[in-house]
């Protein structure tokens, strides 16, 4: 196996543990904000993940659905951690009806995260859908000590993730709906082929749909800057022991996003074969 392309230098230890439901608010479009209390958290770095069990915790172990789903840390204060996640089958419907002081299994941090930012360069971060929710964190931390803009992309207004949390970072917001009803009529990557038209070679960091993250590596590419992808394979376990979640690497062979990302360099990806 190749090494891993991201900063893994802070990794902690992950927990495993029923973590307490403080909050999960239907944001509509299908989108939920799901708050809990993990005890013991250790803290995690911004690309990071957990894996939620699909549903709360009961007397009797659930087995359909067996496997529990991968979410992004989207925001964490102390032992208290954010996920964003949408509605989109049967395992994250019955995330949606856990209720305030129940308990879901949780276990992370796990993967890697975003490498740390050139301090000499601006960084422009790319999110679609619920890849959004991957970089809340990254912006909230480079925006400390550099120019940051986030370009954030949904089909419609109501699907767009997160629009005033970024909006009340100290960042640069631009907008794309692919139904033009708020911001750029248009998907994201349009935004950000505009941004890399003006040069400067920022670095780009990107989270979204593969075909979204395929079009952002093109672009960075061709304006010679850095480019960063959080993939969102689907995974069953989150260490590796399944296998199900490799993706192929431009230099050959395979590479676990569980473990080996879910954060590469968008020039290591074979994004012509990756599912």
């Amino acid at each position: 196996m190749s090494q891993p392309s991201a900063d893994t230098d802070a990794r902690s230890l992950p927990v495993r543990v029923d973590a307490e439901v403080l909050e999960n608010r239907d944001e509509g479009g299908g989108n939920h904000h799901l708050c809990l209390r993990v005890p013991d958290w250790p803290g995690s770095a911004p690309g990071q993940f957990v894996m939620l069990s699909a549903g709360a915790r009961s007397a009797v172990e659930r087995t359909d659905p067996l496997l529990p789903r991968p979410m992004a840390v989207y925001r964490q204060s102390g032992s208290v951690v954010e996920v964003l996640y949408k509605v989109t089958g049967r395992g994250t419907a019955l995330l949606a009806q856990v209720r305030p002081g129940q308990r879901v299994r949780t276990v992370g941090p796990l993967g890697c995260a975003f490498l740390r930012p050139d301090a000499a360069k601006p960084a422009i971060l790319v999110g679609g859908g619920t890849g959004i929710a991957s970089l809340h964190e990254l912006a909230a931390q480079c925006a400390e000590a550099i120019e940051v803009t986030v370009l954030l992309g949904a089909r419609t207004a109501e699907e767009l993730m997160a629009r005033d949390d970024f909006a009340a970072l100290p960042v640069e917001l631009r907008i794309a709906t692919d139904d033009g009803s708020e911001g750029h009529p248009g998907v994201v990557t349009e935004l950000l082929e505009e941004m890399l038209a003006e040069g400067g070679a920022p670095g780009v960091y990107a989270c979204g749909p593969t075909p979204m993250m395929r079009r952002c590596a093109e672009l960075a590419r061709a304006a010679g800057a850095r480019c960063q992808v959080s993939l969102e394979n689907h995974m069953a376990c989150g260490f590796g022991v399944c296998l199900g979640c490799a993706a192929p690497l431009a230099e050959g062979g395979f590479a676990l996003v569980c473990t080996e990302g879910p954060v590469f360099d968008a020039a290591r990806v074979a994004w012509e074969t990756l599912p």
